[in-house]
């Protein structure tokens, strides 16, 4: 079987700065990989190019199969239409770092709106799968509040369901608690945990929470300049890092104070 995911010879640039560099990289199906790195490594333009935010420079990119960014046209690969990016980006839900909530509706109606206007569901099935995931995440009192009346925890765990609410095959979470008070981030990385646990969800994550990286993740990748400088399982990667740049990393973040 292909990965579900693959990055092959991908280079990405904002002007002269390459963020992303011939970068390869491949998730299995159902596979939970967390991305970790230095700020400026390339970690969220993964993520950004696969919502397709971002066009990629050179390369190719693969999605269930499928070219993301391009289109096999008469046996060769073209710019992808806009039909075709709709069609890919249907494939994927992502998780931001700020939410991205619709300040102007119901909690509910967050999760409603694309389903419906996107996928035609009928309003009363988007209504119940509204419910049954903010069930999930343990926001059913809310789902008639507006964005402003929740915490900062309850609404990345409102746009955690958001996201589930288009019945995705990977789901990308980029930064999600890194705008939370410290207090909150417990609930959010607890709804991450179980969704990684209980369904057969293939998970890219971005984070700075090593601890958590390490206990939800199949493999760890760990970024610099663009490139994967090392991967491995989570007990390789936290216990014997072999590339000193990995080892500087963790050191750097975990004991800050040394």
């Amino acid at each position: 079987m292909k990965p579900v995911v693959q990055f092959e010879k991908v280079t990405k640039r904002f002007g002269d700065f390459t963020v992303l560099d011939d970068l390869d990289l491949t998730v299995e199906n159902g596979e939970k990989v967390t991305i970790i790195g230095p700020s400026g490594s390339g970690k969220s333009t993964v993520l950004r190019v696969l919502m397709t935010l971002e066009p990629i420079n050179e390369g190719v990119v693969y999605v269930d199969g499928d070219t993301l960014w391009h289109e096999q046209r008469n046996g060769s690969l073209t710019p992808a239409s806009q039909a075709h990016l709709r069609k890919m980006r249907s494939k994927l839900g992502m998780v931001f770092q700020h939410f991205n909530l619709f300040p102007h509706m119901s909690v509910r109606r967050n999760l409603m709106e694309a389903p419906v206007r996107v996928n035609g569901m009928s309003r009363q099935d988007a209504r119940k799968r509204a419910d049954e995931l903010l069930d999930m995440v343990g926001l059913e009192d809310q789902a008639d509040k507006y964005p402003e009346q929740l915490s900062g925890g309850q609404k990345q765990r409102v746009g955690i369901a958001r996201a589930l609410a288009m019945r995705p095959k990977i789901m990308l979470f980029d930064e999600p608690t890194s705008a939370l008070d410290p207090e909150l981030v417990g609930e959010v990385l607890k709804v991450i945990d179980r969704l990684a646990t209980e369904h057969d969800l293939t998970m890219l994550l971005v984070t700075h929470e090593m601890h958590f990286a390490r206990r939800i993740s199949d493999r760890v990748c760990f970024f610099d300049k663009g490139r994967i400088c090392e991967q491995g399982k989570p007990a390789e990667i936290f216990n014997n890092p072999k590339e000193a740049r990995t080892r500087e990393f963790l050191h750097a973040v975990l004991h800050p104070d040394e």
